[in-house]
């Protein structure tokens, strides 16, 4: 093999396998100001067939680039909260028998109505979203 095109085959590998390395490192560096441009612009999601959602059941949708929790209760009344954990940043969870949101990573437990945490290791409360019905359309509205 000629000295020239073992060069060029050695420096093409090396700059793939940098650009290998480096596009994970950039992607990590650049994601907290994309994410916050990208949640800032989201003001509201329209989900025009959750208003078909039965009681005491919940939904999970991105807001953004979020996970948001959407709860029909049995009274018929709707509340929408961020699905991340003030904890640690779990994706929380609603469990209809026991009536709590929780967060199986370490055991927080928020109130389904409030989203104020009941027990666990949550320092503060899911942030909550405004749900409106309107033209059997559901929209979620942040705050």
């Amino acid at each position: 093999m000629p000295r020239r095109l073992f060069v060029a085959v050695a420096g093409a590998l090396g700059a793939g396998y940098a650009g290998l390395l480096g596009y994970p490192v950039y992607r990590y560096l650049a994601s907290p100001i994309e994410t916050a441009a990208l949640n800032a612009a989201v003001t509201e999601v329209t989900l025009p067939d959750a208003i078909n959602l039965p009681r005491a059941s919940a939904l999970i949708f991105r807001f953004g680039t979020k996970p948001a929790l959407l709860i029909h209760h049995e009274d018929d009344t709707w509340t929408c909260f961020s699905a991340v954990c003030t904890h640690l940043g779990c994706t929380v969870q609603y469990q209809a028998a026991q009536r709590r949101i929780f967060c199986a990573c370490h055991g927080g437990v928020y109130d389904p109505a409030t989203g104020k945490p009941v027990a666990g290791p949550p320092p503060k409360a899911l942030t909550a979203f405004r749900v409106e019905i309107q033209d059997g359309k559901l929209t979620v509205h942040r705050t």
